[in-house]
């Protein structure tokens, strides 16, 4: 974008200081045992999240993965249904059955959180089939990482995708190194985005630490899909500054790389493209942290006021219920 609105570009500032603070309270609590069972945080890759949202209508669907905080915030769902999701309360968005690689929300169409790799691609495929034989006009956007590049689901779901003229965004979060191998490993030809063309899908690469450029690059494939040339392979070149999760000893990458890329923090970059425009200032930033530290605070209290399940319900939905007429 050639220019910057103040409010639109402040509101996607706080959306990225929201999720980082919500992610550093999330590893926090993990510390403290409130939080148990894997956990990936999003910190780094704020910008792909939020720039991508900014273009989705509420009509549209998103198929995320395990790292999936950030998404979800990005798309609506509260700090509150979230994090008592993964303090494993009846109140989280799932019950409290799903945990943090398996947030689900229909009324924001947010269709998981897959603790699968590359799990969600043929999930997407099938929200678009169902969308194009119904005649809507709506888009399904399909998080991913690198590492799912080397499963087969991604080349069929792409395949699929293209042969049907299908309404789906590929979106591929490439942080470099999947679960902890580095892509240059793992992959011949490592421009993902190259492997659009292959299907005869359109393709782009975009710097996935800026969300200004996300958004713009996200708006131009979601206009291509919307306008029925089919699906859109988009590339984010992006970095994780925290290990792939908790139990992650991180030896796959050195302590000088990370730093070298906490240069090009997504939010402080966006902060300093507005302070020099002349557009924020520093009362703005403070007022801006106060008030998402006291969401993120609130849904702790809230996750750790929540109620635990019953045990009698404990093998509930193991089968469906009929429903009651």
């Amino acid at each position: 974008m050639t220019t910057l609105d103040k409010k639109h570009a402040i509101r996607l500032l706080r959306q990225m200081l929201l999720i980082r603070r919500f992610e550093e309270k999330s590893a926090e609590m993990y510390s403290a045992t409130k939080i148990r069972g894997f956990l990936h945080l999003y910190i780094g890759e704020e910008a792909v999240a939020v720039g991508v949202m900014a273009t989705l209508t509420p009509e549209d669907a998103v198929v995320a993965t395990y790292r999936e905080h950030g998404q979800a915030l990005a798309r609506g769902m509260s700090a509150d249904s979230i994090m008592a999701e993964m303090f494993g309360k009846k109140e989280g968005c799932c019950l409290g059955r799903g945990g943090s690689m398996h947030l689900f929300d229909a009324a924001t169409r947010f269709y998981g959180g897959n603790a699968i790799v590359a799990g969600g691609l043929p999930l997407a495929v099938g929200l678009a089939l169902a969308d194009s034989m119904q005649g809507r006009n709506r888009v399904t956007c399909c998080f991913f990482g690198d590492g799912a590049v080397a499963e087969g689901d991604f080349h069929e779901s792409m395949n699929l995708a293209s042969l049907w003229r299908l309404p789906v965004l590929f979106l591929c979060e490439n942080n470099l190194y999947a679960m902890g191998t580095a892509l240059r490993y793992t992959q011949a030809n490592q421009d993902i985005a190259a492997k659009g063309p292959c299907y005869g899908m359109a393709s782009a690469v975009v710097d996935g630490m800026d969300v200004m450029a996300v958004e713009e690059a996200a708006h131009a494939a979601v206009s291509h899909i919307r306008s029925g040339q089919g699906p859109y392979l988009l590339e984010c070149r992006t970095y994780r500054f925290r290990p792939h999760s908790m139990f992650d000893t991180e030896q796959y990458r050195t302590k000088a790389e990370v730093e070298e890329w906490k240069k090009r923090d997504p939010i402080e970059l966006l902060a300093e493209r507005l302070t020099e425009a002349g557009l924020f200032n520093n009362e703005e930033r403070q007022s801006l942290e106060q008030d998402v530290s006291a969401e993120v605070e609130a849904s702790v209290a809230f996750a750790e006021a929540g109620t635990w399940e019953a045990v009698e319900d404990l093998t509930r939905f193991v089968y469906s219920e009929r429903r009651k007429v």
